[in-house]
Protein backbone atom coordinates (compact mmCIF):
# COMPACT_ATOMS: atom_id res chain seq x y z
CA UNK A 1 0.00 0.00 0.00
CA UNK A 2 1.29 3.39 -1.01
CA UNK A 3 2.38 5.83 1.97
CA UNK A 4 -0.65 7.85 2.76
CA UNK A 5 0.50 11.92 3.28
CA UNK A 6 1.07 12.27 7.58
CA UNK A 7 -1.05 15.91 7.96
CA UNK A 8 0.02 15.73 11.65
CA UNK A 9 3.54 16.89 9.76
CA UNK A 10 2.03 19.25 7.48
CA UNK A 11 3.05 21.73 9.14
CA UNK A 12 2.05 24.15 6.47
CA UNK A 13 -1.76 22.96 6.36
CA UNK A 14 -1.82 23.00 9.98
CA UNK A 15 -1.15 25.98 10.52
CA UNK A 16 -4.00 27.33 8.09
CA UNK A 17 -6.42 24.70 10.02
CA UNK A 18 -5.31 26.07 13.37
CA UNK A 19 -5.63 29.35 12.47
CA UNK A 20 -9.28 28.86 11.34
CA UNK A 21 -10.45 26.97 14.31
CA UNK A 22 -8.35 29.80 16.58
CA UNK A 23 -10.99 32.50 14.60
CA UNK A 24 -13.88 30.48 14.54
CA UNK A 25 -13.72 30.37 18.71
CA UNK A 26 -12.05 33.42 19.27
CA UNK A 27 -14.50 36.16 17.04
CA UNK A 28 -18.24 36.71 17.30
CA UNK A 29 -19.69 35.05 14.27
CA UNK A 30 -22.69 37.34 13.60
CA UNK A 31 -22.79 36.40 9.40
CA UNK A 32 -26.40 35.26 9.16
CA UNK A 33 -25.72 32.94 6.70
CA UNK A 34 -22.97 30.83 8.96
CA UNK A 35 -23.47 28.44 11.80
CA UNK A 36 -21.72 26.31 13.66
CA UNK A 37 -22.40 22.13 13.43
CA UNK A 38 -22.53 19.98 16.06
CA UNK A 39 -19.35 17.67 16.47
CA UNK A 40 -21.55 14.94 15.00
CA UNK A 41 -21.83 16.48 11.78
CA UNK A 42 -17.31 17.65 12.12
CA UNK A 43 -17.16 13.44 12.15
CA UNK A 44 -20.21 12.49 9.61
CA UNK A 45 -18.33 14.74 6.85
CA UNK A 46 -15.08 12.92 6.90
CA UNK A 47 -16.80 9.75 6.82
CA UNK A 48 -15.79 6.54 4.83
CA UNK A 49 -18.41 7.57 2.39
CA UNK A 50 -15.79 10.46 1.08
CA UNK A 51 -14.54 6.79 -1.17
CA UNK A 52 -17.42 6.08 -2.96
CA UNK A 53 -18.75 6.81 -5.93
CA UNK A 54 -22.77 6.92 -6.52
CA UNK A 55 -24.05 8.44 -9.53
CA UNK A 56 -28.17 8.35 -10.17
CA UNK A 57 -29.97 7.63 -7.60
CA UNK A 58 -31.29 4.34 -4.91
CA UNK A 59 -31.79 1.72 -7.09
CA UNK A 60 -30.30 3.52 -10.59
CA UNK A 61 -27.03 3.75 -9.77
CA UNK A 62 -24.56 3.68 -12.66
CA UNK A 63 -21.98 1.69 -10.37
CA UNK A 64 -21.48 -0.98 -8.64
CA UNK A 65 -20.78 -1.56 -4.46
CA UNK A 66 -23.79 1.34 -4.11
CA UNK A 67 -26.29 -0.77 -1.79
CA UNK A 68 -25.05 1.19 1.37
CA UNK A 69 -25.15 4.51 -0.29
CA UNK A 70 -29.14 3.18 -1.51
CA UNK A 71 -29.71 2.84 2.33
CA UNK A 72 -27.97 6.46 2.91
CA UNK A 73 -29.72 8.36 0.68
CA UNK A 74 -33.01 6.77 1.49
CA UNK A 75 -32.39 7.66 5.03
CA UNK A 76 -31.52 11.22 4.44
CA UNK A 77 -34.41 11.55 2.17
CA UNK A 78 -36.81 9.86 4.64
CA UNK A 79 -35.60 12.50 7.57
CA UNK A 80 -35.86 15.77 4.82
CA UNK A 81 -39.38 14.50 4.62
CA UNK A 82 -40.91 14.09 7.54
CA UNK A 83 -38.68 16.94 8.96
CA UNK A 84 -40.76 19.26 6.42
CA UNK A 85 -43.56 17.55 5.59
CA UNK A 86 -42.90 16.99 1.73
CA UNK A 87 -43.71 14.71 -0.77
CA UNK A 88 -40.61 14.42 -2.59
CA UNK A 89 -37.06 15.07 -1.36
CA UNK A 90 -33.72 15.63 -3.35
CA UNK A 91 -30.48 15.52 -0.74
CA UNK A 92 -27.56 15.58 -3.65
CA UNK A 93 -27.46 18.95 -4.34
CA UNK A 94 -23.90 20.50 -3.63
CA UNK A 95 -25.60 23.91 -2.66
CA UNK A 96 -28.37 25.73 -2.25
CA UNK A 97 -27.10 27.84 -5.72
CA UNK A 98 -27.29 24.07 -7.59
CA UNK A 99 -30.42 23.68 -6.09
CA UNK A 100 -31.79 26.64 -7.94
CA UNK A 101 -30.79 25.95 -10.88
CA UNK A 102 -31.79 22.03 -10.85
CA UNK A 103 -35.50 23.58 -9.71
CA UNK A 104 -34.78 26.20 -12.61
CA UNK A 105 -34.23 23.50 -15.40
CA UNK A 106 -36.91 21.51 -14.45
CA UNK A 107 -39.68 23.66 -15.14
CA UNK A 108 -37.98 26.66 -17.73
CA UNK A 109 -37.01 27.09 -20.84
CA UNK A 110 -34.04 29.30 -21.73
CA UNK A 111 -35.33 32.95 -22.31
CA UNK A 112 -38.55 31.88 -19.97
CA UNK A 113 -39.47 34.37 -17.18
CA UNK A 114 -38.75 34.60 -13.65
CA UNK A 115 -39.83 36.72 -11.50
CA UNK A 116 -37.48 37.37 -8.39
CA UNK A 117 -37.04 39.53 -5.25
CA UNK A 118 -34.92 42.15 -5.93
CA UNK A 119 -31.02 41.57 -4.71
CA UNK A 120 -30.98 45.12 -3.65
CA UNK A 121 -33.99 44.67 -1.79
CA UNK A 122 -32.67 41.60 0.51
CA UNK A 123 -32.77 38.95 -2.90
CA UNK A 124 -30.53 36.43 -3.77
CA UNK A 125 -27.99 36.29 -6.70
CA UNK A 126 -29.68 33.08 -7.74
CA UNK A 127 -33.17 34.94 -7.73
CA UNK A 128 -32.40 36.31 -11.55
CA UNK A 129 -29.61 39.22 -10.53
CA UNK A 130 -27.81 39.59 -13.79
CA UNK A 131 -24.45 38.46 -13.08
CA UNK A 132 -25.67 35.52 -11.99
CA UNK A 133 -26.71 32.22 -14.40
CA UNK A 134 -30.45 32.75 -13.63
CA UNK A 135 -30.09 36.26 -15.14
CA UNK A 136 -28.01 35.31 -18.11
CA UNK A 137 -29.66 32.53 -18.94
CA UNK A 138 -33.46 33.32 -18.29
CA UNK A 139 -35.70 36.62 -19.10
CA UNK A 140 -35.96 38.44 -15.09
CA UNK A 141 -38.22 40.58 -13.85
CA UNK A 142 -38.06 41.83 -9.92
CA UNK A 143 -40.71 42.82 -7.31
CA UNK A 144 -39.08 44.28 -4.04
CA UNK A 145 -40.32 46.37 -1.18
CA UNK A 146 -42.71 49.16 -0.28
CA UNK A 147 -40.75 52.19 0.46
CA UNK A 148 -42.70 53.50 3.49
CA UNK A 149 -42.69 49.95 5.22
CA UNK A 150 -40.05 47.76 3.86
CA UNK A 151 -41.82 45.27 3.77
CA UNK A 152 -42.76 43.10 0.62
CA UNK A 153 -45.10 45.23 -1.64
CA UNK A 154 -47.58 42.77 -2.48
CA UNK A 155 -49.48 45.20 -4.60
CA UNK A 156 -46.86 45.45 -6.97
CA UNK A 157 -45.95 41.70 -6.87
CA UNK A 158 -49.26 41.08 -8.31
CA UNK A 159 -49.11 44.37 -10.64
CA UNK A 160 -46.04 42.81 -11.90
CA UNK A 161 -46.87 38.93 -12.40
CA UNK A 162 -50.07 40.52 -13.95
CA UNK A 163 -48.36 42.36 -16.77
CA UNK A 164 -45.14 39.75 -16.99
CA UNK A 165 -46.81 36.78 -17.09
CA UNK A 166 -43.69 34.98 -15.47
CA UNK A 167 -42.96 31.04 -15.70
CA UNK A 168 -41.91 30.97 -12.33
CA UNK A 169 -42.51 33.51 -9.45
CA UNK A 170 -39.68 33.04 -6.52
CA UNK A 171 -40.09 33.71 -3.01
CA UNK A 172 -37.55 33.91 -0.43
CA UNK A 173 -34.33 36.30 0.16
CA UNK A 174 -31.31 36.16 1.67
CA UNK A 175 -31.90 39.51 3.44
CA UNK A 176 -35.24 40.30 4.31
CA UNK A 177 -35.98 40.40 8.47
CA UNK A 178 -39.24 39.40 8.13
CA UNK A 179 -42.01 36.58 7.63
CA UNK A 180 -43.40 35.97 4.12
CA UNK A 181 -47.02 35.68 3.19
CA UNK A 182 -46.66 32.33 0.97
CA UNK A 183 -50.35 31.81 0.64
CA UNK A 184 -50.80 35.40 -0.98
CA UNK A 185 -47.46 34.18 -3.57
CA UNK A 186 -49.31 31.16 -4.38
CA UNK A 187 -52.45 33.48 -4.94
CA UNK A 188 -49.99 35.51 -7.22
CA UNK A 189 -49.03 32.81 -8.74
CA UNK A 190 -52.13 30.98 -9.79
CA UNK A 191 -53.61 34.09 -10.84
CA UNK A 192 -50.94 34.37 -13.92
CA UNK A 193 -50.65 30.93 -14.80
CA UNK A 194 -46.90 30.30 -12.94
CA UNK A 195 -44.88 28.09 -10.66
CA UNK A 196 -43.92 29.10 -7.29
CA UNK A 197 -40.77 28.34 -6.63
CA UNK A 198 -39.49 28.65 -2.12
CA UNK A 199 -36.33 29.55 -1.36
CA UNK A 200 -36.34 29.21 1.97
CA UNK A 201 -32.11 28.57 2.35
CA UNK A 202 -32.15 30.99 5.18
CA UNK A 203 -35.13 30.63 7.15
CA UNK A 204 -35.87 26.41 7.00
CA UNK A 205 -34.26 26.14 10.72
CA UNK A 206 -37.17 28.31 11.56
CA UNK A 207 -39.72 26.35 9.83
CA UNK A 208 -38.75 23.49 10.67
CA UNK A 209 -39.48 24.39 14.26
CA UNK A 210 -42.36 26.13 13.33
CA UNK A 211 -41.13 29.40 13.70
CA UNK A 212 -41.39 30.82 10.14
CA UNK A 213 -44.57 29.61 8.44
CA UNK A 214 -43.66 26.22 6.16
CA UNK A 215 -43.95 27.41 2.55
CA UNK A 216 -44.70 23.52 1.47
CA UNK A 217 -48.59 23.62 1.16
CA UNK A 218 -47.92 26.37 -0.99
CA UNK A 219 -45.05 25.66 -3.34
CA UNK A 220 -44.48 23.90 -6.22
CA UNK A 221 -40.43 23.68 -5.79
CA UNK A 222 -39.16 24.69 -2.33
CA UNK A 223 -35.00 24.92 -2.29
CA UNK A 224 -32.83 25.40 1.05
CA UNK A 225 -29.06 25.26 1.86
CA UNK A 226 -28.46 22.79 4.41
CA UNK A 227 -26.57 25.06 6.27
CA UNK A 228 -27.71 28.54 7.82
CA UNK A 229 -30.43 28.09 10.50
CA UNK A 230 -30.66 24.39 9.33
CA UNK A 231 -27.20 23.82 11.59
CA UNK A 232 -25.83 21.05 8.94
CA UNK A 233 -23.10 20.65 6.93
CA UNK A 234 -22.61 23.24 3.30
CA UNK A 235 -24.81 21.71 0.86
CA UNK A 236 -28.57 21.89 -1.09
CA UNK A 237 -31.21 20.06 -0.84
CA UNK A 238 -34.89 19.90 -2.84
CA UNK A 239 -38.31 19.60 -1.49
CA UNK A 240 -41.12 19.17 -3.93
CA UNK A 241 -44.38 18.24 -5.04
CA UNK A 242 -44.40 14.38 -5.86
CA UNK A 243 -45.13 15.31 -9.92
CA UNK A 244 -41.90 17.26 -10.33
CA UNK A 245 -39.61 14.59 -8.23
CA UNK A 246 -38.45 12.82 -11.66
CA UNK A 247 -38.15 16.19 -13.43
CA UNK A 248 -36.20 17.33 -10.26
CA UNK A 249 -34.30 14.31 -10.08
CA UNK A 250 -33.10 14.38 -13.68
CA UNK A 251 -31.98 18.12 -13.37
CA UNK A 252 -29.69 17.43 -10.45
CA UNK A 253 -28.01 14.43 -12.05
CA UNK A 254 -27.03 14.22 -14.93
CA UNK A 255 -28.04 17.33 -15.12
CA UNK A 256 -26.16 19.26 -13.46
CA UNK A 257 -24.16 17.52 -11.45
CA UNK A 258 -22.59 13.89 -11.20
CA UNK A 259 -21.51 11.57 -8.22
CA UNK A 260 -23.24 13.19 -5.22
CA UNK A 261 -21.02 13.80 -2.16
CA UNK A 262 -22.09 11.04 0.05
CA UNK A 263 -20.02 12.18 3.10
CA UNK A 264 -21.87 15.42 3.07
CA UNK A 265 -25.07 12.97 2.41
CA UNK A 266 -24.14 11.30 5.88
CA UNK A 267 -23.81 14.58 7.30
CA UNK A 268 -27.00 15.90 6.24
CA UNK A 269 -28.50 12.97 8.10
CA UNK A 270 -27.03 13.96 11.17
CA UNK A 271 -28.22 17.45 11.23
CA UNK A 272 -32.12 16.08 9.74
CA UNK A 273 -31.86 14.24 12.82
CA UNK A 274 -30.69 16.49 15.21
CA UNK A 275 -33.75 18.97 13.89
CA UNK A 276 -36.13 16.14 14.42
CA UNK A 277 -35.46 16.44 18.33
CA UNK A 278 -37.52 18.83 20.51
CA UNK A 279 -34.44 20.57 21.67
CA UNK A 280 -34.18 21.99 17.96
CA UNK A 281 -36.57 23.50 18.84
CA UNK A 282 -35.91 25.37 21.88
CA UNK A 283 -32.93 26.43 20.01
CA UNK A 284 -34.81 28.14 17.15
CA UNK A 285 -36.52 29.96 19.50
CA UNK A 286 -33.55 31.53 21.12
CA UNK A 287 -32.28 32.67 18.34
CA UNK A 288 -35.44 34.69 17.27
CA UNK A 289 -34.95 36.32 20.93
CA UNK A 290 -31.90 36.75 20.51
CA UNK A 291 -31.75 38.54 17.39
CA UNK A 292 -34.91 40.52 18.23
CA UNK A 293 -33.07 41.78 21.53
CA UNK A 294 -29.98 42.51 19.12
CA UNK A 295 -32.27 44.45 17.17
CA UNK A 296 -33.70 46.36 19.91
CA UNK A 297 -30.18 47.70 20.89
CA UNK A 298 -29.26 48.52 18.00
CA UNK A 299 -32.36 50.37 17.47
CA UNK A 300 -31.91 51.40 20.98
CA UNK A 301 -28.72 53.00 20.03
CA UNK A 302 -29.92 55.27 17.26
CA UNK A 303 -29.26 52.57 14.58
CA UNK A 304 -31.97 52.66 11.79
CA UNK A 305 -33.58 48.74 11.09
CA UNK A 306 -34.62 47.92 8.12
CA UNK A 307 -38.54 47.35 8.10
CA UNK A 308 -38.50 48.51 11.60
CA UNK A 309 -37.58 45.11 13.51
CA UNK A 310 -37.09 41.37 12.58
CA UNK A 311 -38.92 38.34 13.37
CA UNK A 312 -36.04 35.66 12.06
CA UNK A 313 -32.19 35.28 12.94
CA UNK A 314 -31.30 38.50 11.36
CA UNK A 315 -31.23 42.63 11.26
CA UNK A 316 -30.50 44.51 8.26
CA UNK A 317 -29.16 47.73 9.93
CA UNK A 318 -29.34 51.02 7.23
CA UNK A 319 -25.96 53.00 7.78
CA UNK A 320 -26.74 56.00 5.80
CA UNK A 321 -28.02 58.23 8.56
CA UNK A 322 -25.10 57.14 10.65
CA UNK A 323 -23.02 58.11 7.65
CA UNK A 324 -20.99 55.17 7.89
CA UNK A 325 -20.97 52.69 4.94
CA UNK A 326 -21.62 48.80 5.01
CA UNK A 327 -17.68 48.11 3.73
CA UNK A 328 -16.33 50.82 6.98
CA UNK A 329 -18.89 48.90 9.31
CA UNK A 330 -17.52 45.39 8.60
CA UNK A 331 -13.86 46.38 8.27
CA UNK A 332 -13.97 47.63 11.84
CA UNK A 333 -16.47 45.24 13.49
CA UNK A 334 -13.41 42.68 11.96
CA UNK A 335 -10.94 44.32 13.56
CA UNK A 336 -13.30 44.27 17.10
CA UNK A 337 -13.63 40.40 16.70
CA UNK A 338 -16.94 40.73 15.05
CA UNK A 339 -17.31 38.87 11.86
CA UNK A 340 -20.66 40.31 10.00
CA UNK A 341 -20.89 41.13 6.34
CA UNK A 342 -21.74 44.75 4.06
CA UNK A 343 -25.16 44.95 2.50
CA UNK A 344 -27.33 46.72 0.20
CA UNK A 345 -30.31 48.25 1.67
CA UNK A 346 -33.54 48.98 -0.25
CA UNK A 347 -33.19 51.82 -2.31
CA UNK A 348 -29.99 52.41 -1.87
CA UNK A 349 -27.31 53.79 -4.68
CA UNK A 350 -24.19 52.79 -3.00
CA UNK A 351 -22.16 49.98 -5.22
CA UNK A 352 -22.74 46.32 -3.54
CA UNK A 353 -18.80 46.23 -3.03
CA UNK A 354 -19.05 49.51 -0.80
CA UNK A 355 -23.32 48.82 0.56
CA UNK A 356 -24.94 51.16 2.74
CA UNK A 357 -26.48 48.25 4.98
CA UNK A 358 -24.53 45.83 7.60
CA UNK A 359 -26.25 42.19 8.29
CA UNK A 360 -26.12 40.37 11.35
CA UNK A 361 -27.51 37.03 12.10
CA UNK A 362 -27.55 34.92 15.74
CA UNK A 363 -28.06 32.10 15.11
CA UNK A 364 -24.47 31.20 15.39
CA UNK A 365 -24.02 32.63 18.83
CA UNK A 366 -27.06 30.62 19.84
CA UNK A 367 -25.74 27.59 19.41
CA UNK A 368 -22.37 28.61 21.01
CA UNK A 369 -25.18 29.36 24.63
CA UNK A 370 -25.38 33.18 24.52
CA UNK A 371 -29.24 34.16 25.81
CA UNK A 372 -30.92 37.51 25.85
CA UNK A 373 -28.19 38.75 28.82
CA UNK A 374 -24.81 37.79 26.37
CA UNK A 375 -26.79 39.49 23.85
CA UNK A 376 -26.47 43.00 25.48
CA UNK A 377 -23.21 42.26 25.67
CA UNK A 378 -21.91 41.45 22.39
CA UNK A 379 -24.32 44.73 21.30
CA UNK A 380 -22.08 47.00 23.55
CA UNK A 381 -19.20 45.34 21.67
CA UNK A 382 -20.79 46.63 18.03
CA UNK A 383 -22.22 49.77 19.16
CA UNK A 384 -18.75 50.63 20.54
CA UNK A 385 -16.24 49.66 17.56
CA UNK A 386 -18.60 51.64 15.12
CA UNK A 387 -18.25 54.33 17.00
CA UNK A 388 -14.69 54.09 16.79
CA UNK A 389 -14.42 53.05 12.90
CA UNK A 390 -10.31 54.11 11.90
CA UNK A 391 -8.87 54.22 14.98
CA UNK A 392 -7.21 51.06 15.02
CA UNK A 393 -5.91 50.98 18.66
CA UNK A 394 -9.37 51.29 19.87
CA UNK A 395 -10.75 48.12 18.07
CA UNK A 396 -7.30 45.83 19.03
CA UNK A 397 -8.80 46.68 22.78
CA UNK A 398 -12.11 45.81 21.63
CA UNK A 399 -11.07 42.95 20.14
CA UNK A 400 -9.38 41.93 23.43
CA UNK A 401 -12.02 42.28 25.36
CA UNK A 402 -14.12 39.94 23.33
CA UNK A 403 -11.64 37.14 22.99
CA UNK A 404 -12.43 37.25 26.71
CA UNK A 405 -16.17 37.18 26.70
CA UNK A 406 -16.38 34.53 23.58
CA UNK A 407 -14.26 31.80 26.28
CA UNK A 408 -17.04 31.70 28.32
CA UNK A 409 -18.82 29.88 25.47
CA UNK A 410 -16.53 27.44 23.86
CA UNK A 411 -16.64 25.19 20.84
CA UNK A 412 -15.15 21.98 19.37
CA UNK A 413 -13.20 21.02 23.04
CA UNK A 414 -11.46 18.33 21.48
CA UNK A 415 -10.32 19.56 18.37
CA UNK A 416 -6.74 20.90 18.55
Amino acid sequence: MSKHHDLSQDTQLNQILSKELARQRNKLQMIASENYVSEAVLTACSSIFTNKYAEGYPDHRYYGGCENADDLEILTQARARKLFGAEHANVQPHCGSSANMASYFSILKPGDTILGMDLAHGGHLTHGASVSFSGKLFKTVFYGVRKDTEYIDYEALAEIAEREKPNVIVAGASAYPRIIDFPKFREVANRCGAYLMVDMAHFSGLVAAGLFPSPIPYADIVTTTTHKTLRGPRGGMILCRKILGKAIDEQIFPGIQGGPLLHVIVAKAVALGEALEPDFIDYQKQVVKNCQRLGFNMADAGYRLVSGGTDTHLILIDLRPSGITGQAAQIALDMAGITSNKNAVPFEKERFTIASGLRLGTAALTTRGLLEADIDVVSDFIIEALRFIGDENKLKKIRMRVEDFIQQFPIYPTLK
